[in-house]
Formats: structure tokens, sequence, C-alpha cells
């Protein structure tokens, strides 16, 4: 495209340089001025879709605190994270991010590694467990031992995957580009066999002849051609930004019509990613509300996940006073209400307490065998009931499924959980293939696998492990509610962290291609058309220079008016379907904090 332009530029503007100081003829600065505003919006548009490469890799490096609290010579000090050495003794505290991989020594925490895993559950460390560096340091103080540093870190490995990725994906070729190919061979064919002909062959006066190759240069000149594509992007992408559907380059919007199968992170992504109430067994003669009401009031002033997925639960119940709290480390927690004594934990407790679960021990089980944390509630030596906490799913997760399916597109869902427990969810949900036991760091070899089937892989997740993988498809979408990490990473961020925002953003792309090949037809046809015209191929009937330039901008115009249009189209995907409430049963299978 750049040669058009420096042909139709170039002489043109020579051509009126010596028309306006050496001899008499028509001038072109107009037509030219005309015609650099399109080129370089077009390119201005192309090139701002393309920046921001390295976002996906700063971000990565962020998560690592600047400072790290070591152990030298008995004293704590404060050195830089990278200045940090194997074996050093590094001391954390409440709310520290921890700066480099490590085993603990002494102490216990709850440190919440979400920004690695992607999962919601604090981690619970204790001396010999290793902790990941970037990670969060919930509760509690301990020390550890730095066993991986610098570049030999997970967070190091992570961001080698992505850089990997990054380079391995070749750049969407745009079909402008293609098209633009054939035009510059015909258009400079074309426009010397012109002067050719009328003067060396017809006989023509220099100044005719020359005035007709300029004049094919000019309409020839691709500025249509040029504002086909990014026309269509702009408007495409504008109108998936009012939806929450943010396309990051045109490579994407190409990329996702040609998608075979779609591949979902299961936490945060069909899953809520945070721990919730998801059914509450009563035993005999008493009430789910009563059950609710006695963990809400042992539970309350918790910060703890699964006390605060308790209190969310029993919002708007009378809840009773307690007394004489007393955390049970592993187990559970006691307390007294109204002279009684309360005992909320595993089944450890239970037993050790000898309270009888009768019935709903087999209850347990079960709601254990799917995935659930079961939290045991007893109160005066009786049990109340049983409270199952997982990981909710999001209400449009199986309707996004049933959608893809429908438009042809096989749809997989990747965990960590164990096969047994994937598979159960992926028939809840309608899920063709089940990636099972996939550590964070195999994610991106398991699309690769897929890619090497001949499938075009689109990935959805929202983790910091999630990046490599997002990276490595053909198209990476991330769900907004996720880590910045991974939506640096992805090609598309769905900001409603609705997964069926995925169906809306193929429809999206859809109808922006199908504009693009519209415009594409017309620039093609427009020049079709013109190309004889100004070449004088209907003499006398000759094309003015100051008609050709005219013809230029009304392709343009016709280019731009027909991508407007995309606006008008009705995006099926984009809106959200009204979803009923989730019931107990659509909310089994999900997996339990320890998976």
């Amino acid at each position: 495209m750049a040669v058009l332009v420096v042909l139709s530029v170039g002489t043109g503007y020579v051509f009126s340089v010596g028309s306006t100081f050496f001899f008499p003829g028509v001038q072109f600065y107009e037509a030219v001025a005309v015609l650099l505003v399109f080129i370089l919006l077009g390119h201005w548009l192309e090139m701002r879709a393309r920046a921001g490469a390295s976002a996906a890799i700063r971000a990565l490096l962020d998560l690592a605190p600047p400072k790290a609290t070591v152990l030298r010579e008995g004293k704590e000090i404060e050195v830089p994270t990278a200045d940090v050495q194997v074996n050093e003794t590094i001391v954390i505290r409440p709310g520290n991010k921890i700066p480099v991989d490590g085993e603990v020594l002494d102490g216990e925490s709850l440190v919440d590694e979400s920004m690695l895993t992607g999962e919601s559950m604090p981690v619970k460390k204790a001396p010999g467990d290793q902790v990941i560096g970037a990670t969060i340091n919930k509760s509690g103080s301990f020390r550890y031992r730095a066993t991986k540093v610098g570049a030999h870190t997970a967070l190091a490995q992570i961001v080698k995957l992505v850089q990997e990725a990054q380079n391995s994906k070749a750049p969407a070729q745009l079909l402008a580009d293609r098209a633009s190919q054939w035009l510059v061979l015909i258009a400079i064919v074309i426009g010397f066999a012109t002067f050719a002909v009328w003067f060396w062959w017809l006989g023509s006066p220099l100044l005719f002849a020359l005035t007709l190759t300029i004049t094919v240069f000019v309409i020839a000149c691709p500025d249509a051609l040029g504002l086909a594509t990014p026309m269509a992007v702009m408007v495409g992408t504008g109108l998936g930004a009012m939806n929450g559907i943010l396309f990051k380059n045109a490579g994407a919007l190409e990329d996702a019509t040609k998608l075979d199968v779609i591949v979902f992170d299961k936490t945060g992504t069909l899953t809520m990613g945070q721990p919730r109430v998801v059914d509450v067994l009563a035993a005999e003669g008493r009430s789910p509300e009563d059950v609710l009401r006695t963990a809400a009031a042992v539970e309350r002033g918790s910060d703890h996940p699964l006390a605060v997925a308790i209190v969310e639960r029993s919002a708007g119940l009378d809840v009773p006073q307690m007394r004489a709290f007393l955390n049970l480390e592993g187990k559970g927690a006691r307390a007294e209400i109204d002279g009684e004594a309360v005992f909320l934990g595993n089944r450890r407790l239970m037993d050790e307490e000898k309270i009888d679960l009768g019935v709903l021990a087999k209850e347990a089980d079960r709601l254990k065998g799917a995935g659930r944390t079961v939290v045991h509630v007893a109160r005066g030596g009786r049990v109340l009931g049983l409270i199952a906490i997982g990981d909710a799913s999001r209400p449009n997760a199986r309707a996004t499924v049933a959608k893809l399916r429908e438009r042809g597109v096989q749809v997989a869902m990747l965990t960590g959980d164990n096969e047994g427990t994937a598979k159960r969810i992926a028939a809840e949900l309608g899920i063709d293939i089940v990636l099972a036991d996939v550590l964070p760091g195999q994610k991106a070899a398991k699309v690769k696998e897929l890619q090497e089937q001949g499938k075009r892989v689109g990935m959805v997740g929202d983790g910091v492990n999630d990046a490599p993988a997002l990276t490595q498809a053909d198209v990476g979408f991330a769900i907004g509610a996720g880590t910045d990490v991974a939506m640096e990473s992805a090609d598309v961020v769905l900001m409603k962290s609705d997964p069926y925002d995925v169906v809306g953003a193929i429809e999206l792309s859809r109808a922006t291609l199908r504009k693009m090949h519209q415009n594409l037809f017309w620039a093609v046809a427009y020049n079709v058309v013109a190309f004889p015209m100004a070449a004088g191929v209907f003499y006398p009937l000759v094309i003015s220079p100051e008609v050709a330039a005219l013809a230029m901008s009304g392709s343009s115009a016709l280019v731009a008016v027909n991508a407007l249009l995309l606006k008008r189209t009705r995006l099926e995907g984009i809106k959200t379907p009204g979803a009923a409430p989730m019931s107990a049963v659509d909310a089994r299978g999900m997996e339990s904090p320890a998976a």
C-alpha cells in the first residue's frame, strides 16, 4: 500500500509543483492532502490496535514486591527482592507479599495464592510447606527459607511462558494487506501502460499522457482499501466496548470467527471463584434457617472465607448472640448460645465430641464426594445440620455452553480437579471435552495439544496461571474480574465477567468480518470500474484528475457508511439472557477449596 501512496502522492505533488511554476496544467494539491489524511488515519488505527504488546510482561513483573525482610547476622534488614539469596531466611508478617519461593521454617498462616493460581481460598501454610513468590500473606507471621530466587521462581517461569507464547504466535494478517499486494501490481502496470500507450503508441502530447497516468494513480490510491478493514474494526470494537466486550487487536476479530473449540478454565470463569453456601441440610425437626442462624452466630466477626460465606447466606435472619468463642485449630470452632455448647466444623470435630450424625452422615459423604466443603453444625450435643460450601457456577455457564455447541463450536473445561469430579461438572454443564488434573504450568501445553490436532482454539481464563494459555491460544478471552495479567495477555476482555459474552464476542466478530468482506468487495469493485475509465479506455470520455479525486473520496465515504451500518446489527450473544436462580441441583459438583 505504501508503494501506491508514494506513486500517487509523489507523482501528483511533483506534477502540481511543475504546473505551478514551470508549465500550464492541473494541480492536485487538494487530492493529495485528502489522500494523506485517509491513509494516515487507516495506519493510525492499525498501529493503535497493535500497541502495548509487552504490557502483560510488565504486569507480571509488577506482582513481585520490591523489598524483602531477611535475617542477616541475627538482624532483620530490608533488602531489594533482587538481592535475596538462596537459603536466606525471610520474615513475613500479615499483609506482606511473599518475595520469592521458599519453604516455611516456623509459624503458621493463611496465604492468598489467587493471583497465581486463580483459586479464591487462602491456603494454610505450616512448617515444611512451600510458599510462592508474589502471593499475599493474609494472617499470622512466619519465617521461611528461600529456595528459588530470580529467574528460577514460579513467577519468573510464568513470565518466560508468556514470552514464549507471544513470540510463537504469528500476528493475524489483515485482509486488506493481502488484497493490496495485487492492487499494487495492477495499479503500477496500468499506470505505466496508460502512459506508454497514449504517449508512445498513439502519439498523444506528453501533458495529456501524463495527466491520464496521474489520474490512474490518484483514482487507484488505496484509501478506500486502507479504510475498509480499520473502519469496520473501529465500529465493531466500539460496539463491543459499549456492551463490555473489549477486543484488543484487529486479528482477534478475524480469528474469533474461525474457532473450532473454546477452552474454559473452571475456577473464576465457569464458576464465581469465591466460596458460597450452595446447600443447607437440616436434621429431623430442624429447619435450614435454624442451621444458618446458629452457624452465623458463631462465625460472625470472622474474616475466614468459609465464615464470610455463611454470614452472607444468613443475611436477613435473626442471628442470636454467642459467647465463649474458642477456635479449634484444624477442626472448627466452639461457642455458647443460651448456655448450650455449639460446635461448628468438620467430621473430625463431631467424632471427638461424640456427636451422632445419624442419616446426615451419608449426606455429608455425598456432598464431600461432589466436591463441596462440608461444615457440620451441632448444638447441645445434637447435630443441627450440614452446610455445603463450594465454588458456585456462574448463572449463564450452562447457557453459554449450549449456545456455543449450537453454533458448531466444541467446549472444553480445564481444571485441576480429579477426573471424576471434573466429569460430573462437565456433564451438568453439557461440556464436550474434559481436561482434568491439570497443573497451573500445564495449561498452555494442553491448549497446544488441541492446536496440534488441527483445531483453532480459544481460551477463557482469569488467573495469572492462565496467562501462558491465553497467549498460546488462537484467541484468548479474559474474564474482567480476573487478574490484570490475564487481561493483558488476552486478545479479548469480557468486562462483565459473564461467560455468555464469549457468544457475544463471536457474534460480533462474525458481523464485523462480514463488513470487512463487503468493504473489501466495494473497494476492489471501485478499482475494477475506475481503472479503465481513468486510463482513457472510453475516450473521448476521459476522467479529469479532479473527478478522480472526487471518486476516490466517494469510495472512502461508501466504505465508511457501510462500516457504520454495523451499529444497527442485532447481536444476540451480547445480551445476557434471563437466568433463573441457581437451585441446589444446579450448584452441585462445585470443587472444594482443597481441590
